[in-house]
This record gives C-alpha cells, sequence and structure tokens, in this order.
C-alpha cells in the first residue's frame, strides 16, 4: 500500500511539474514574437479562471494533462487571458485583457482563440467533453 502510495504521489507530481513548465504568457506581443521564431501557433485561453466552471474544467480535463503538455510544447505559445472575480491582477494586466477581449470579440468564457505565427486569427473554440485527444483533435482541424 505505501509502495502505491508513493507511486501516486510521484506521478501526481511530474503531471503538476509537467503542466507548470507549459510556461503560460499573459502578453499576446511577446507571445506573437515567440510564435513566429519558434513557428509556433498563438492559443489565447479567455478565462474567469477563479469562478467559471467550464473553465475550471477545460483547465482540469485538458490543460493540466500530460497529453496536452506534450501537444503545446511542440505546436504552441499559450496565453492566459483571465478575467479572475477572486485573484488580484495589475491594473495593467487588467485593461490588457479587456482590450483583447474586445479585439477579439469574446463574448463568453471558455474562450479558445488560435492565431498562426503571423498573429492571424485561424480559428475559436471552446469547452467540449472528450478530454484531449479531442480538443487537440480539434486544434489540428484549425491548423489546416
Amino acid at each position: 500500500m505505501k509502495t502505491l502510495l508513493t507511486c501516486l504521489l510521484a506521478c501526481c507530481a511530474v503531471t503538476c511539474t509537467f503542466a507548470a513548465e507549459l510556461g503560460w504568457l499573459t502578453d499576446l506581443d511577446k507571445a506573437q514574437q515567440k510564435a513566429k521564431a519558434e513557428k509556433k501557433m498563438v492559443m489565447l485561453d479567455f478565462t474567469g479562471s477563479d469562478w467559471c466552471g467550464p473553465c475550471i474544467k477545460l483547465n482540469k480535463e485538458v490543460f493540466s494533462t500530460d497529453e496536452f503538455g506534450k501537444y503545446a510544447k511542440d505546436n504552441l505559445v499559450l496565453v492566459e487571458v483571465d478575467f479572475p472575480q477572486h485573484k488580484q491582477q495589475s491594473a495593467a494586466q487588467k485593461k490588457a485583457n479587456e482590450e483583447l477581449e474586445k479585439r477579439f470579440k469574446v463574448e463568453g468564457y471558455p474562450t479558445i482563440i488560435l492565431l498562426n505565427a503571423e498573429g492571424k486569427k485561424i480559428g475559436e473554440l471552446g469547452y467540449q467533453p472528450g478530454g484531449p485527444k479531442a480538443f487537440i483533435a480539434q486544434l489540428e482541424k484549425l491548423k489546416k
């Protein structure tokens, strides 16, 4: 039993560490520069990270998985555009997020916007069931 518990804790730590290493940015300009240099897509996650049920579910079921982490590392530059109710944000970050929300005409959360390396919008997604496989399949569909 002790060995099983130790293995479970180790697996959890590795998964959590990998997910934390995804390197979500909050500045679209920096993300776009990185995407262009690395020939990747930019994925913007418009979220209410601490109050939006579907946003929390998307994070838990997709973004925090090892499978999505591996895909993101090879294909995406991630940008979190957060509208929290309980977490503190600087006034500058709030303003930047509101401007992005207007620019991309986001009307609900979660909204996932995909941009190519040149900054052109190539698609939009929301929460969908099916975990990382289904989500990645939708990203790949938009990519083509």
